[in-house]
């Protein structure tokens, strides 16, 4: 794993938990989940895509499956606010550390609160980005709420 490591992969490591890496070619164009779930052959409703948004203001993380879309009133309600919207690409990038199409709910540079969509509990792993373009984590449900920290929550418009 040396040479792959992310400060998401060393977070994992530290809290002992167990993930497999899968590397992918990434095009680097803009649906970077749809293309990872496509290169990796990968059901898009276990590859979570992370979105950086704000809730009344303050940060937070927003994970959804790839086949999804983020519905920003259900984030504001999970979080008991009034209103979210999406944070621009800049300030995405420097809150976490990571550029977009490889950002990760792990080893960010500033703490974030995480809201993963309910429907990971339906799948027994799922795929996230491991904080980098081209390549993706796949673990447990459980394991990556008790990693990031994160809640349950309706997030997915539809």
């Amino acid at each position: 794993m040396a040479g792959r490591a992310t400060p998401a992969t060393a977070a994992l490591e530290a809290a002992g938990v167990a993930y497999a890496l899968h590397p992918y070619t990434a095009p680097g164009r803009t649906a970077y989940g749809t293309e990872a779930a496509d290169a990796l052959d990968v059901d898009p409703a276990r590859m979570l895509k992370t979105l950086v948004a704000e809730v009344d203001g303050t940060p937070v993380l927003a994970m959804v499956p790839v086949a999804g879309t983020l519905d920003l009133k259900a984030l504001a309600a999970a979080r008991g606010g009034k209103r979210a919207v999406m944070a621009d690409t800049g300030a995405a990038q420097r809150l976490t550390g990571y550029v977009v199409g490889g950002i990760a709910a792990l080893g960010t540079r500033q703490p974030l609160e995480v809201v993963i969509d309910l429907s990971v509990a339906e799948h027994a792993t799922v795929y996230c980005s491991a904080g980098r373009r081209g390549l993706q984590m796949e673990l447990t449900p459980d394991d990556l709420l008790a990693a990031t920290g994160g809640e349950l929550a309706e997030l997915c418009a539809g």
